[in-house]
């Protein structure tokens, strides 16, 4: 298998990965979406009755949604991930009573009118958990309403419920393929180039080379069989055929931002190695009874 790094940035990654069954580059979309952890809201405390502000005044702890509808705005805003120091709850050493190795608590106190929004939550503790995303609006506040709430963030899996799912848009196409044959004039290959955006194909020693796939993922390569790539030789064999590499894809993801692309891949790939290595120990075992 080969990897070709195409993009890389804190919440995109793309990158061409060749000499492997569709199966697998599967197996790595799926592990992905649903076996990379992340920190998530998973439980929201509202203080009922009434709130005063420093100077006495008196405001209605309560919106114009229902406290479960804001529960469920607040648990899908990304949180802040190091998965080298969070650990499940279960898994922690705390024993799951919570201890900021498994859990983070936020707080979040405003009062309208205004509207509230996720960077007005505010982490106990340790600042370097503040929301990184703080344009998220999460209600509107009119004048005498007010909200103060504390929310428990704790580890979980995307298999679990899509809070705890940091990729998000995720998945892949076969590689484009060109076939032109070593027989074509450089006129008829020059028509062929214009056919396509600028810079998907170069002219190198009298044949058509691809350089750049990055404008035919938006369409399917056969949206470009116009008459002239239709057309044929004396024998009847057209001159281009446009089709898909069967083993060679291109793989594209992003995540919210709870945590970076690259340790998102890194946790996946490093994920499946464990389970193929699980795999591959039972399967011994087998042989020596």
């Amino acid at each position: 298998m080969k990897l070709q790094l195409r993009e890389l940035t804190d919440t995109r990654c793309s990158f061409v990965v060749d000499d492997v069954r569709p199966d697998i580059v599967n197996t790595l979309r799926r592990t992905l979406i649903s076996r990379v952890p992340k920190m998530a809201i998973d439980e929201v405390e509202f203080h009922m009755g009434p709130i005063r502000d420093e100077e006495g005044r008196e405001y209605d702890s309560n919106s114009a949604l229902f406290d479960e509808i804001i529960a469920h705005r607040l648990s899908m805003v990304p949180i802040p991930t190091d998965l080298e120091n969070f650990t499940f709850r279960d898994q922690c050493e705390c024993g799951g009573s919570g201890c900021p190795h498994c859990t983070i608590i936020y707080v979040l106190n405003k009062k309208g009118p205004c509207t509230v929004y996720s960077g007005d939550l505010q982490p106990l503790g340790d600042m370097s958990l503040k929301i990184k995303e703080e344009l998220i609006p999460i209600v509107k506040l009119k004048e005498k309403q007010a909200l103060l709430i504390y929310a428990t963030a704790v580890m979980g899996r995307g298999k679990e419920h899509a809070k705890w799912q940091p990729v998000t848009v995720c998945g892949y196409m076969n590689y484009p393929k060109v076939t032109v044959h070593d027989d074509v004039e450089v006129e008829d290959l020059e028509a062929v180039k214009a056919l396509f955006p600028e810079g998907v194909f170069e002219i190198e020693n009298g044949k058509l080379v691809m350089k750049d796939i990055i404008p035919l993922e938006k369409k399917d390569p056969t949206y470009y069989d116009l008459p002239v790539l239709e057309s044929v030789d004396d024998s009847g064999r057209k001159i281009v055929e446009l089709g898909y590499e069967d083993n060679k894809f291109v793989f594209n993801f992003e995540t919210d931002g709870s945590i970076t692309a690259k340790e998102a891949l890194k946790y996946a790939l490093n994920h499946l190695q464990e389970k193929f290595e699980a795999i591959r120990d039972d399967i011994s075992g087998l042989d020596e009874t």
